[in-house]
């Protein structure tokens, strides 16, 4: 089996907002997700993160954050049977994300700070991925940093 490998950053505020990026969808609205990509050939998942990091919203990423999920989804992507993806807690200041690459030809159309209540709250036409992601983020913030990375 092919899997696609992906890292996350989920980038907290002091406030407890996190920053997602909308990928948008043909036609049907779009996907808020943290920002990330795939690991490339050779690269850690801190030095993916690192990299994409820098890419999408033009954070520097210092240190080594706490790997906090870890998801395998069954959903394929061109060229693969399924995704792996790897999340990491990464706490900031809020910020305006500039990109250093073209995010729209990777389809990602927007920026935005979201508290896990505005997400449950939210009856748009958009998706979060993945779909839990408010309660996921909630029990986070209430349980802290694992001790170990959770699997979903």
């Amino acid at each position: 089996m092919r899997l696609r490998h992906s890292v996350r950053g989920i980038l907290m505020s002091p406030d407890q907002h996190v920053l997602l990026c909308r990928h948008r969808l043909d036609g049907t609205g779009g996907v808020w997700t943290a920002p990330g990509g795939g690991v490339e050939d050779g690269e850690t998942l801190v030095d993916t993160l690192r990299r994409e990091l820098l890419e999408e919203a033009g954070f520097v990423l210092a240190g080594r954050p706490p790997h906090v999920w870890h998801r395998t989804s069954g959903r394929a992507v061109p060229g693969y049977d399924g995704t792996v993806h790897d999340y990491f807690l990464v706490r900031t200041q809020r910020f305006e994300p500039r990109a250093t690459v073209d995010v729209g030809a990777e389809g990602i159309d927007a920026f935005r700070w979201w508290s896990p209540a505005e997400m449950a709250g939210y009856r748009g036409p958009d998706l979060f991925g993945p779909r839990d992601l408010a309660g996921r983020l909630a029990a986070l913030i209430a349980g802290g940093v694992p001790a170990r990375p959770i699997e979903f």
